[in-house]
């Protein structure tokens, strides 16, 4: 019998270390488990935090293009203010250069006047000169008849 329990014994202690063993196994499978629950929580977190940084970008490119059209209405703006300011740059000189021909064209007028003035007075002298000497030789003409 002696014989006997030595392997009963030998059994309890090779199924105490399988026990033993099993139940190191299903600890490690725990915290193995427990750090891959750990592992797709974290997983899970970046891929939210991904598609928050996705959609941040996504915003970023959308203020970005609008920034861009902003800017190129302002340039087609500025263009066309350019364009407006030298169509009046252009419309001053052409009123400029109207001003002074019409001046030019007043001070011309303003001496053909004069020269007419002139030209009438001297006239008038004559008139009167001839109207004079009309009268001198009336005058002549009655101390002849006389």
């Amino acid at each position: 019998m002696p014989n006997d329990q030595i392997p009963l014994g030998q059994e309890l202690r090779q199924a105490e270390d399988v026990r033993e063993k099993a139940e190191h196994s299903r600890q490690d499978a725990e915290q193995e488990r427990g750090s891959t629950e750990e592992h797709r929580m974290a997983a899970e977190s970046a891929r939210n935090e991904a598609e928050q940084f996705r959609f941040l970008a996504e915003e970023a490119r959308q203020v970005r293009d609008q920034h861009r059209e902003a800017i190129e209405s302002v340039r087609v703006e500025r263009e066309r203010l350019r364009e407006a300011g030298e169509a009046a740059r252009l419309a001053g000189e052409e009123a400029r250069a109207a001003a002074e021909a019409a001046r030019h064209a007043a001070v011309d007028a303003l001496n053909a006047t004069a020269d007419a003035l002139h030209a009438t007075l001297e006239h008038m002298k004559v008139v009167e000169e001839m109207r004079r000497t009309l009268r001198d030789i009336k005058d002549v003409h009655k101390g002849s008849s006389n």
